[in-house]
């Protein structure tokens, strides 16, 4: 049968092979909470009977208090009152887990109802929070839509992303904040309970998860010294490779140093990225108590000028289009005339206009350029802001001028400032010009602040780990390849894993059992 999911941890929810409805439930941050009597019903289908397996594993996952459950499929009882035993943990999480018989299941439309058995009580918490449903074959129990569900929760290859609010101190209301990617640690590890982090502007975070990483609740301070409070809901979880566009992970050899000798201590991934300035300190732990701190090599960031090292360049040939929120297609004074080096101009029928740029990847700009165009002064603009964005969705303010002049017809400017961070869009809001009523520019040109050579072999992070009950060790890393997305992502590369110095022990027993084996063969022909 095809598997059923439903995710109440994501915003919007995860619906697989599912229709849902409901009686008194109220729609939170990361479940469903369901009052005394409430109940929840799932609808899903089955196509055929050869598709109506012997048995089939239900799994609901709750959050916080034990509260009784009545359990039925297509109006059959499975279990009545069914209630988990109280671990003492107001906000861990539980699971029903139960076998239904095949029987109950039917050909078309199976109705799963959850309710609410509990009974209103003032002086205690009568609500049945669910997080998760999945229902699949038995024999594939651990597999399937569960299988989705842990493997989410483990974080293998998943980058979360989470919606934030601030609130600034003494602000009498919460305000949207900037959407956080996060994937941290190494494979197999527990995820983060706490994280805290500094970026190269010298604006800082910290933050604590709840159970189910479904959301956090901390604090920050902006890179100009204000303070305030700092939440977020998780609203995605994605794979790895379909977040490139929006933020560059980095993979990092890692090692750890025991009696004065590194050692190799695998592959750590790092993906963190608030819309802000690079970051140059993480320090997170887990529930367990392991606890990791590191400091990465950035570029410097100044207060004014580039940010980069290397020789700046003309980036402009990597801009794949360029949008305006008006333009004179009768004449040909469009847009992508901008990006000509003949005087060919673009013209608004406004005093004011958007121009977005997208580029063909990420690019760290630095400066820019406008030229104004052949005729009236008074449609060159004067007032504007120039903001960067991954996804072409969530923007941050980059340069702001006002009451600029230019000098002449076909004049260029140049306007710089400090950024570090990689964009692929790119917006030009013309607010004001310099007193007509239509706007105009004959090109624009962007820079980065060049590249910085890699140095091989020079260690790219510095920090500690400490395990829970042991002493700390030093521990460092070097930036490497990350995993490859295969050929179907890569034309004409091949697709294989980056063998790092932590890969070598397990590639070297691969080896000798297969020449042990090849040897048995050998001895097993010959007799």
């Amino acid at each position: 049968m095809e598997p059923v999911l439903v995710d109440f941890a994501t915003r919007p929810a995860e619906l697989a092979n599912a229709v849902v409805r409901q009686h008194r439930c109220v729609i939170a941050s990361s479940y469903v909470a369901v009052a005394a009597g409430g109940y929840l019903k799932v609808s899903f289908t089955v196509e055929d009977e050869e598709d109506v397996a012997p048995e089939a594993a239900l799994r609901v996952t709750v959050l916080g208090a034990a509260v009784p459950v009545d359990l039925s499929l297509n109006d059959e009882v499975l279990t009545e009152g069914l209630s988990l035993p109280d671990d003492g943990d107001p906000g861990g999480v539980r699971e029903y887990v139960m076998t239904m018989p095949g029987k109950a299941l039917r050909q078309g439309v199976n109705v799963l109802r959850i309710r609410n058995a509990g009974t209103a009580d003032l002086g205690g918490d009568s609500l049945l929070r669910v997080r998760t449903v999945a229902v699949e074959a038995a024999e594939d129990a651990g597999r399937a839509a569960a299988e989705h569900v842990r493997a989410a929760d483990e974080g293998r290859g998943t980058v979360r992303t989470f919606a934030t609010e601030r609130r600034t101190l003494d602000a009498p209301v919460w305000e949207p904040g900037p959407r956080l990617l996060l994937r941290l640690g190494q494979e197999g590890e527990e995820l983060p309970a706490r994280l805290s982090w500094r970026a190269t502007d010298g604006a800082e975070s910290a933050v604590a998860f709840r159970g189910d990483l479904s959301g956090f609740q901390g604090h920050f301070r902006t890179a100009d010294g204000a303070i305030g409070e700092l939440r977020g809901t998780l609203t995605e979880r994605r794979a790895v490779e379909d977040v490139t566009a929006e933020a560059v992970g980095q993979y990092f050899a890692a090692e750890e140093e025991h009696d004065g000798m590194w050692r190799a201590a695998g592959q750590l991934c790092l993906l963190l990225d608030d819309d802000g300035a690079p970051v140059e300190r993480v320090t997170w732990s887990d529930r367990k108590g392991d606890a990791t701190s590191l400091t990465l090599r950035t570029a410097v960031t100044g207060e004014s000028g580039p940010a980069a090292d290397g020789e700046r360049r003309d980036v402009t040939g990597e801009v794949s289009r360029v949008e305006a929120s008006d333009e004179f297609r009768e004449w040909g004074e469009v847009a992508a005339n901008l990006l000509l080096k003949d005087n060919d101009k673009w013209l608004a029928h406004r005093n004011r206009a958007d121009l977005e740029f997208v580029f063909g990847g990420p690019f760290a700009v630095t400066a820019y350029t406008l030229t104004s165009a052949n005729d009236f002064p008074d449609r060159d603009p004067s007032d504007w802001t120039l903001e960067g964005s991954r996804d072409g969705k969530t923007w941050k303010r980059l340069d702001a001028r006002q009451n600029e002049r230019f000098g002449g017809r076909f004049d260029t400017r140049e306007f710089s400032f400090a950024n570090a961070v990689a964009y692929r869009h790119y917006r030009l809001s013309i607010s004001a010009n310099s007193g007509g009523h239509e706007t105009q520019l004959c090109r624009v040109r962007f820079f980065d602040g060049g590249d910085t050579p890699p140095q091989p072999g020079v260690c790219d992070f510095i920090g500690y780990r400490q395990r829970a009950g042991a002493e700390p060790v030093g521990y460092r890393g070097t930036i490497v390849p990350g995993p490859a997305l295969g050929p179907e992502d890569q034309e004409g590369a091949e697709a294989a894993e980056p063998l790092l110095a932590g890969d070598f022990t397990d590639t070297a027993r691969r080896l000798q059992d297969a020449a042990r084996l090849l040897d048995r063969l050998t001895r097993n022909l010959r007799s």
